[in-house]
């Protein structure tokens, strides 16, 4: 295994368990503060962290999705072509995406800087933290976007598409 390959499953597996870790902190953050607001003393801040932690977690549910090939698609273009023909489409398709998702990172780049002045709520937290989830979500959607094109392009050119034009994934 190449170091370029156990660098993408270790961040892949990484990914997997910051989501879990994510998803755990948000359900204790909000039966902390239901339990809290039962006994009277609410927890003013809890739901503006949960919204914080809810959003980076969604970015991660997004590629974790993208990197396992099951995000929302139609595929009734791609049954309609001969296996060469859809291979073609998903490689041009993956590049168009790629393309679009270099965009959006410069672009939330952007924003995330143009939103670090800007406090939130009780927490008085910067903005950034809340915008960079794009900014990490859209270079980790570039990332897989880049490899699938990598695996699609190196697959033979008689390889159905365009998921399983893509080898096999461990479970981990």
């Amino acid at each position: 295994m190449s170091a370029l390959a156990r660098l993408d499953r270790a961040l892949r597996r990484a990914e997997g368990w910051g989501a879990l870790a994510l998803l755990a902190a948000i359900v204790a953050l909000v039966a902390a503060a239901s339990v809290a607001r039962a006994l009277g003393a609410p927890i003013i801040w809890s739901v503006e962290v949960a919204q914080l932690l809810f959003v980076w977690l969604c970015i991660l549910a997004a590629d974790l999705a993208m990197q396992r090939d099951r995000h929302f698609g139609l595929s009734f273009l791609v049954d309609a072509l001969s296996p060469r023909a859809a291979r073609r489409l998903a490689i041009l398709n993956h590049a168009v995406l790629a393309i679009l998702l270099a965009f959006l990172l410069v672009h939330a780049w952007r924003n995330t800087i143009l939103m670090h002045p800007r406090l939130i709520g009780a927490t008085q937290m910067h903005g950034s933290w809340l915008h960079g989830s794009m900014v990490a979500g859209f270079a980790l959607m570039l990332r897989t976007m880049l490899t699938n094109l990598w695996r699609l392009a190196a697959a033979p050119a008689e390889a159905p598409a365009p998921s399983s034009a893509l080898p096999a994934r461990d479970a981990s």
